[in-house]
């Protein structure tokens, strides 16, 4: 299991590092447009020089990465936040994603389980049909699509709700009011539809193999009522590769959702991605995509070593 430890976060290393590389080069080939204010264009004309963006790519890269090791310094914003750090915009931006994605998952994960049990208990009735064809419509609709619908009927047509999520100060200047939770509701719901089904899905396929299994014919001839044989032994059992994805999901929190944000205004993680990229904030560009790379990444590794924290008999790496 150590040695499997040691192998991954070697080959995660690579692999980040050569995701990072080819953005840098990406990036750093696009067109650089400099600010009318022409005291603004000199200081960032000064920043860029020094940090040697005149120089060949591969040396640039050098600096980039020398930079980040030794100062870590990840670059300065000069359009979304004029001269903060990179660092200091993106974290800035940590806390109304993680609320937002935190609810939409501790209302989604409860919602698809359960659905996902009653559906694989009532296998090949018309409410698991039922629940089955609704969740294939689920999954095949994109995000953004029940985000328009959200805001149709709880904006438009019943006025229960706010277009978009509310700026602090129309909340009272904190993220944790009644009225800024309101807000972020509607973003929550239009979250919630994807992940619900993805998991009622799973959460029948694992459980509808367990109740077929030998095991379970062994538990009902001991005596057990169906109820109890599958509380005890099947539920068990199939949680086993749901937790993971479950604790993968928890991690990929920090990452947000670009579109969702971009369409309910919420000041995240996803947007800023979007923000600079559309501004030419390329140093704020590259730390979001060396951020994604690095949640990405983290949350495969633990995807793959949480099955054997949950299930003893499972060690991965082993022949």
């Amino acid at each position: 299991m150590l040695k499997y430890v040691i192998k991954r976060l070697v080959l995660m290393f690579f692999t980040f590092l050569i995701i990072v590389a080819m953005t840098f080069i990406l990036v750093r080939i696009l067109p650089r447009e400099m600010p009318v204010d022409k005291v603004q264009a000199a200081s960032i004309a000064a920043r860029w020089e020094a940090l040697g963006y005149n120089k060949p790519v591969l040396e640039q890269f050098w600096i980039y990465i020398r930079n980040i090791v030794t100062q870590w310094d990840f670059g300065t914003s000069w359009y979304i936040a004029p001269r903060k750090s990179a660092v200091e915009v993106l974290t800035s931006r940590f806390l109304p994603t993680l609320m937002v994605n935190f609810y939409s998952m501790i209302i989604s994960v409860p919602i698809g389980i359960a659905f996902g049990v009653y559906a694989a208990i009532r296998k090949n009735k018309w409410d698991d049909n039922l629940i089955s064809t609704l969740v294939m419509v689920f999954i095949s609709v994109p995000s953004y699509v029940y985000a328009f619908l959200v805001q149709y009927f709880l904006y438009f047509k019943l006025g229960i709700l706010p277009l978009t999520m509310y700026s602090l100060a129309d909340a009272g200047g904190s993220y944790f009011t009644w009225k800024m939770f309101t807000s972020m509701i509607p973003a929550i719901i239009a979250l919630s539809f994807g992940s619900i089904a993805g998991y009622t899905r799973f959460v029948r396929a694992e459980l509808t193999e367990s109740l077929t299994s030998e095991y379970m014919l062994l538990a009902r001839t001991k005596g057990l009522t169906r109820a109890q044989a599958t509380a005890r032994h099947a539920l068990k059992n199939a949680m086993v590769p749901v937790l993971p994805s479950i604790l993968s999901e928890f991690i990929g929190l920090l990452s947000g959702s670009m579109i969702i944000e971009q369409i309910f205004s919420i000041p995240g993680v996803g947007q800023l991605y979007i923000r600079s990229l559309n501004l030419f904030d390329y140093d704020v560009f590259m730390m979001d995509c060396v951020f994604y790379t690095f949640v990405g990444l983290l949350a495969g590794i633990v995807l793959d070593l949480s099955y054997g924290f949950i299930d003893p008999r499972i060690r991965m790496g082993e022949k």
